[in-house]
């Protein structure tokens, strides 16, 4: 029955299309409350940028679906005033203007709703509690852009407002539009179901594109801050125009679509409404764009203007997600019957004579374009056109009257009601629309939850197929969805892939989610697919690649290893040959080769040494703050001790060769028991500079991560290089003043030459004592204390060499040597000629 109707309206509008109808009468209607109405009748603005004063801005032809929505809005009027309980003996009357888009037409009738009642001005007050506007709520506008527009305009009056389709996460914000309601859900909620559509589906390489207004932008935004922790893979963020007039408009919509090419991205989502949806897919089939898959929203995907372009079905796949709405039973018929009625003469005089009880209409026609549409025009469009939140919002308004007045099932009292005493039932309590329970929440939406479709092509003809739905989770019907097709395949993402353990992503290009798998460096790891390596701790080092870090083993001069077992045993060698010299000198005590030498201090010199070399043991093994305090010390004392009892033999050569006449007045205070307190004197300034040395700062422990790899270097460090200079000077300054008392002495060949033992003994020892400050101040790994041994080992057998082992050898290989008349005066020059 209901076709036969539809069949024979349309040949009525078909005869009557050359006459002009009054359908735009029928979007105005007294009432005892108004309800002002903000929809997109008209499109495509002529002389917005061209203006130069305030004048009349003109829509060059009519949105379909913006007088379906406010048709829509009569219907549920028409039924509310139809109904005997929900506001009985009261009518609503309504009061509709076209926004077309557009800020500058949308502001006029916003600020004519605004003015009191049967008059064209705004009251300037203090206390808008008791002003009365001209409408009592208002329903719209569509686009999120126009509502942000509106909302604190309404706020600050403090009249509820309702949209049926803004969108705009920002819209939420209760503080900022504490009177702004919707009855769909937010963008957030959309976003989230685009996700995990993408999730599901395994495409995770995409572009994503946005219409350069609020409801683009912001859609966008929330996309890219969800998609980033779902594994989501960003390609390019793309922002096309929406000003189409624009002489860079073409340009930016050629740019977007190169990119794509370059980018080779096989998934697009576009956040769009249907006039910038409808030029980037009109450019991407002009300029030969292969099949991609298209995912989007409501805005464009059921919008004759997107589906009526040109070849669109050569764009390739394209899916998205509408809002779960369910249709109007009656509403199809209801526009029927009112085109019938428009084109009937007594009915639109009628109108005309009902609306002359309004004020005079300040701003002219409402819409230029509907009187002149047929049914045969409007019937494409009203099968699909959602328009259930256009009467939920009605309906919205409706209870909260209901309420407001204390209405009972039977009757209204027709008192006067302020705007701003709805709003505590909008927010509070549920109402019903269309046969379902609905109710606003905290942010003032409707979370009605989304529908996915998928655009099926038959024989030219578009089929919108629901393969899908979306509430608290998604569930997709994908036998239902044709991705694979004889030239088009299922899209991949080609660059993201997963990294293996120990390996982090590296990005490449300008993508940030295209990257290479890099292994980790040394002394990072990483034990899952991420893009950052960990740095280990400090005690801890790992290779490269490594999913874990380990702890470092301690570096030190260790006793078993081949260097220290080599440096032990020329330790050993010293020692023995020092014993063994002692032994010798000790048993020919009262020798004249022994006494010659210094007797008893020889014997000190050679423990001395005996206690150098064993102090080569406490750099070996693990140091510690005391040992490192304690090693420089008992090497400069056991050298001092060594170095006096030479100094005092190097005064009595010098003595006896470059001042004969004085030696046998001096000479007494060199032997003897005057000879040990001289020793004990050139030993006590050592021992004050090693108290100086603790004051200023010991030697001290460093536990060094660094210079090693996988270990920790413990070594000692000096902290005052000024007590280290005093230590090692002073010991420089008694070595140099013996071998500059000996290296001029000549003996004759009869006799014994104590100045050349002295003389190299002290040569090695500057040799030595060079390398190790060398070799001291610029090593800082385990090679300093083998250095420290060494040079203390070369220089203990540098002395024992040159000046002990040849006296061993006279003592033992040649004992008729040991005379008193070869050693006695042995130091004594000779006159030339005695030879």
């Amino acid at each position: 029955i209901m076709v036969l109707e539809l069949l024979l309206c349309l040949s009525f509008g078909c005869a009557a299309a050359l006459k002009p109808t009054c359908l735009s009468a029928q979007l105005t209607k007294p009432g005892d409350y108004i309800l002002g109405g903000l929809f997109p009748f008209g499109m495509d603005i002529l002389n917005v940028t061209a203006r130069s004063e305030p004048a009349l801005v003109v829509c060059e032809r009519l949105y379909v679906d913006g007088l379906i929505w406010a048709l829509g809005m009569k219907f549920a009027i028409d039924q509310i005033n139809n109904s005997t309980s929900l506001l009985p003996g009261v009518k609503l009357g309504y009061d509709m203007y076209d926004t077309c888009f557009e800020p500058a037409v949308t502001l006029q009738p916003s600020l004519l709703f605004l003015t009191q009642n049967s008059t064209t001005g705004i009251g300037v007050l203090c206390n808008y509690s008791d002003y009365q506007p001209r409408v009592t709520a208002i329903i719209g506008p569509y686009t999120s852009s126009l509502c942000l527009l509106t909302a604190k305009l309404f706020s600050f009056f403090w009249i509820p407002q309702v949209s049926y389709g803004a969108t705009s996460e920002k819209l939420s914000n209760t503080e900022l539009y504490p009177t702004f309601y919707r009855a769909v859900p937010s963008d957030k909620s959309l976003v989230e179901a685009v996700v995990l559509l993408l999730t599901k589906l395994g495409w995770n390489w995409i572009a994503v594109i946005g219409s350069d207004d609020e409801y683009g932008r912001g859609a966008q935004e929330q996309f890219l801050n969800i998609a980033e922790n779902h594994s989501i893979c960003i390609a390019f963020e793309g922002i096309i125009p929406t000003d189409l007039a624009d002489p860079n408009a073409k340009h930016y919509l050629e740019y977007t679509i190169n990119l794509i090419n370059s980018t080779q991205v096989n998934i697009i989502v576009l956040f769009s409404h249907s006039l910038s949806a409808q030029a980037l897919l009109e450019h991407s089939i002009r300029m030969g764009l292969s099949k991609r898959v298209w995912i989007g929203t409501e805005t464009w995907l059921l919008s004759d203007i997107a589906t009526s372009i040109p070849n669109i079905q050569s764009i390739g796949i394209v899916l998205g997600f509408i809002m779960k709405t369910s249709p109007l039973p009656g509403f199809q018929d209801y526009v029927a019957h009112l085109f019938t009625s428009v084109e009937q003469e007594d009915f639109c005089q009628e109108s005309r004579e009902l609306n002359q009880h309004l004020s005079p209409d300040t701003l002219g026609t409402r819409c230029r374009q509907c009187d002149h549409v047929s049914l045969q025009a409007v019937l494409p469009s009203l099968s699909r056109a959602q328009v259930e939140p256009v009467h939920v919002a009605v309906y919205s308004v409706a209870h909260a009257l209901h309420r407001a007045l204390g209405c009972t099932q039977h009757e209204c009292p027709r008192a006067p009601i302020r705007p701003w005493q709805l709003l505590q039932f909008l927010d509070t309590f549920p109402f019903e629309a269309n046969g379902q329970q609905f109710r606003f929440d905290q942010s003032h939406g409707i979370s009605s939850g989304y529908k996915l479709i998928f655009w099926s092509w038959e024989n030219d003809t578009l089929q919108y197929l629901f393969v899908g739905d979306y509430g608290e989770s998604l569930y997709i019907n994908e036998s239902q969805m044709e991705l694979h097709t004889k030239d088009f395949k299922e899209p991949t993402a080609e660059c993201f892939k997963q990294c293996k353990p120990g390996q982090v992503r590296q990005t490449k290009g300008f993508h940030h989610c295209c990257y290479d798998c890099t292994d980790c460096p040394e002394n990072t790891w990483n034990a899952k697919d991420s893009s950052t390596c960990t740095p280990c701790l400090q005690h801890q080092w790992s290779p490269a690649r490594s999913t874990r870090c380990y702890d470092r083993s301690e570096r030190y001069l260790f006793w078993t290893e081949p260097l220290t077992i080599a440096l032990l045993t020329l330790m050993s060698i010293t020692m023995s040959l020092a014993c063994l010299a002692a032994v010798l000198f000790l048993k020919n005590l009262e020798t004249p080769l022994v006494q010659a030498s210094g007797g008893k201090l020889s014997l000190f010199a050679l423990l001395t040494l005996l206690l150098l070399c064993l102090s080569c043991c406490l750099y070996i093994g693990k140091p510690s703050s005391n040992i490192c305090m304690i090693q420089p010390m008992v090497y400069v004392l056991c050298l001092s001790a060594c170095f006096s009892t030479f100094f005092i033999k190097s005064l009595e050569i010098t003595l006896v060769t470059e001042f004969p006449h004085c030696a046998p007045t001096f000479l007494h205070w060199l032997t003897q028991r005057r000879a040990w307190l001289l020793v004990a004197l050139c030993l006590l300034p050592e021992c004050l500079v090693c108290l100086a040395y603790l004051y200023l700062g010991p030697d001290y422990l460093v536990v060094d991560y660094k210079s090693l790899p996988t270990e920790v270097l413990l070594l000692c460090n000096t902290k005052s290089w000024f007590a280290f200079a005093l230590m090692h000077g002073y010991n420089s300054c008694l070595g140099s003043a013996c071998f500059l008392c000996t290296f001029m002495v000549q003996t004759s060949a009869k006799k014994y030459n104590f100045a050349r033992g002295i003389t190299f003994a002290f040569l090695i020892y500057f040799i030595a004592f060079i390398f190790f400050v060398a070799v001291f101040v610029t090593l800082k790994t385990i090679l300093r204390s083998v250095a420290q041994i060494g040079t203390m080992l070369v220089i203990s057998l540098g002395i024992l060499v040159t000046y002990y082992i040849p006296k061993c050898y006279i003592i033992v290989l040649k004992p008729h040597l040991n005379t008193v008349d070869y050693f006695q005066n042995s130091i004594e020059e000779e006159p030339e000629d005695s030879s």
